[in-house]
């Protein structure tokens, strides 16, 4: 696959509110371990290789064990994942495909306070958003430099 345009150099006054987001994000009650997994998942579903070597080592940075990565795919299937973190992953499944059952908000609502659900899918709709962005504007040599904690 050709490169593409580079989006962030062309495009930086449309994506400062995204830096804007992702620093709010930072600063929430929502841990940083939960929010790379949520950041990895929504990457897995829809195929974002910049997004997946960026968060993992984030994840790394923030301590996240590699087992764990490498069974996030299947996390319904494995003992590694706590009850809130479980909900979190429904949650970004359902918010990603646009079909969040009632099954999963109550879920999600045992686990979570109203501010930390609206944080949570701000953290999915933006992931969904940046995973567009690299996937329509295509960079494959980009994957693999990222350095954790490059962008804060």
């Amino acid at each position: 696959m050709e490169p593409r345009i580079n989006y962030q150099q062309k495009g930086q006054n449309a994506l400062k509110p995204l830096f804007g987001v992702g620093a709010h994000l930072k600063k929430s009650s929502l841990e940083l371990k939960l929010q790379e997994l949520v950041f990895m998942r929504v990457s897995q579903i829809n195929g974002c290789a910049y997004c997946l070597d960026m968060h993992s080592k984030d994840a790394i940075a923030h301590g996240e064990s590699a087992e764990r990565l490498f069974t996030l795919n299947a996390w319904r299937e494995t003992p590694f994942f706590t009850d809130r973190e479980r909900a979190a992953l429904a949650w970004a499944e359902a918010v990603t495909a646009c079909n969040v059952p009632d099954a999963t908000y109550s879920r999600v609502k045992e686990q979570f306070t109203d501010e930390e659900l609206v944080d949570l899918t701000l953290a999915v709709s933006t992931i969904n958003t940046w995973n567009r962005f690299n996937i329509a504007f295509s960079n494959p040599e980009a994957v693999g430099t990222y350095r954790a904690g490059q962008f804060g």
